[in-house]
């Protein structure tokens, strides 16, 4: 018999816990023995999966191919790029030998000292500086730009505190890295990926985002723009689900990248890079999901209908499994995935918690009563609501509210966030609630000293200046001096 299920931690009484609850139980993760890492389990990686399937289609869509770079990144490469190599300095893994032997003892393994490194290697923080060495081999003439490389492919950033999906010592993720003749043209194609992470989040996950541009000191390390997508989470704080950057020529003139122009003249070649990760794993999880369990957005459920019937000796069993072979049959062939569990070896009771559990957005039963009905019960996760229909126009049906569920979740997720964006002028008030969450739409003076004030005083950060909002003049509510914009403050993942 299976184990039964345990309950998760309520959000209301702890949202961390419920997180990291969810995480577990769901089977989407487990800590590793390696400090920081995780082990994506099968069901948690078929969800990433679908991520991936989707963002390359779109990728390509724009001209991007895919390529490949290598893990280890000389550590002189780093030095090259000063504001590059300060922002990561703090979070890179050092390889320094490359052999180990026996111990003296024979009981382990020492690493060998005579097989030092003549140069320290750095696992990839992010690939910039490895990738522009390699152009500077590809670019000679405008003729050969654009160039749109991604790589898919994992990255390691030491982190001291480290939560599943959400922040990792090792995570999945894709980086886009761009070479063009233009500062227009780079410029428009760091635009371009964001408006593609964008739809992507919001038509595929269900999770409203807010566009903008980070600021100075929030950007990427090396950018001259970062522009951002923020998404609210359940508890009102906000989560960075994707960034694009703006890198000017500042690592084409790091590692001397020039092309000749038109007029065969030598220039700079001007970059961008942008990327998403398994970050928005964690998204996924805390925007939809409730005390009972995951909720998934149908389009990135790995399993989007589970059909459970209910069944009395094999003669039933057979009846009511003919009855719905054509179902799944049909079902399978307009593309919606389906398991049917027929399974003895669990109670239906434990079937429904668990498929509740990981989220399958609509659930079909069928028992001996239903057989001769011609009835079936019908569930959409998303609000637990379920009815008792017609067999007939069933296919039709499920459908149908796969649709509704993808729509609802989002709608739900965008009235959440709508309602929770606050327009706010007064510091001690903005200090008072800011604790309870929310997005805070607030005149900033542009100064790194205010922005550095609010962090310190609330652990609030700037997320973005967005352009969804209006840019208006007014007064700094902390320095009291003039803002000519208004930004997205928030505490965040």
């Amino acid at each position: 018999m299976a184990k039964e299920l345990k309950e998760l931690t309520k959000r209301a009484d702890n949202y961390s816990q419920w997180y990291n609850d969810l995480v577990s139980k769901a089977d989407l993760a487990e800590q590793s023995p390696v400090r920081g890492c995780m082990v994506i389990k099968p069901y948690g990686f078929a969800i990433w999966e679908k991520m991936k399937e989707q963002l390359d289609k779109e990728f390509k869509k724009t001209g991007v191919q895919n390529a490949y770079f290598p893990l280890l990144i000389p550590k002189s490469f780093l030095s090259k790029e000063a504001e590059h190599v300060k922002g990561f300095a703090k979070e890179c893994a050092v390889v320094t030998h490359y052999r180990l032997k026996s111990s003296e003892d024979g009981k382990t393994v020492v690493v060998d000292p005579a097989a030092k490194l003549d140069e320290e290697l750095i696992i990839r923080p992010t690939s910039e500086t490895i990738i522009w060495n390699t152009y500077k081999g590809w670019i000679h003439s405008w003729r050969d730009l654009p160039i749109l490389c991604n790589q898919w492919c994992n990255v390691m950033r030491w982190e001291m505190r480290t939560r599943p999906f959400l922040r990792t010592s090792e995570f999945l993720w894709q980086e886009g890295h761009t070479a063009h003749a233009t500062r227009e043209e780079a410029e428009a194609e760091a635009q371009k990926m964001l408006k593609v992470y964008a739809d992507f989040v919001e038509n595929w996950m269900a999770v409203p985002v807010l566009q903008g541009v980070k600021s100075e000191t929030e950007r990427f390390a090396g950018a001259l723009d970062t522009y951002t997508i923020e998404a609210m989470m359940q508890d009102g704080k906000a989560l960075q689900s994707g960034t694009s950057h703006f890198l000017g020529q500042n690592f084409a003139k790091s590692f001397d990248v020039t092309f000749l122009n038109k007029e065969n003249k030598p220039e700079y070649v001007w970059a961008t890079s942008w990327g998403v990760s398994t970050r928005l794993m964690g998204a996924l999880i805390m925007v939809h999901s409730d005390d009972n369990g995951l909720v998934l957005p149908p389009k990135l459920a790995p399993i989007e209908v589970v059909i459970v019937p209910i069944f009395k000796g094999d003669e039933q069993h057979n009846a009511i499994s003919a009855k719905l072979q054509p179902v799944i049959d049909k079902l399978l062939e307009i593309g919606i995935s389906v398991k049917y569990d027929d399974s003895d070896n669990k109670r239906p009771g434990f079937k429904f918690a668990d498929y509740e559990l990981k989220g399958v957005p609509v659930r079909l039963v069928m028992g001996g009563r239903d057989l001769e009905n011609n009835t079936i019960e019908i569930m959409r996760r998303d609000t637990l609501e379920k009815e008792n229909v017609s067999f007939d126009g069933i296919v039709e049906r499920v459908k149908g509210l796969l649709d509704d569920i993808q729509n609802n979740l989002f709608e739900k997720a965008r009235k959440y966030r709508d309602a929770h964006v606050y327009e706010c002028e007064n510091y001690d008030e903005f200090k008072e609630r800011v604790k309870d969450g929310g997005f805070y739409l607030c005149h900033w003076d542009g100064t790194a000293e205010t922005e550095a004030k609010i962090k310190e005083d609330t652990q609030a950060t700037i997320r973005c200046v967005p352009f969804a909002y209006e840019q208006t003049e007014g007064i700094d509510m902390v320095s009291g001096k003039p803002a000519k914009c208004r930004v997205i403050i928030a505490r965040s993942y």
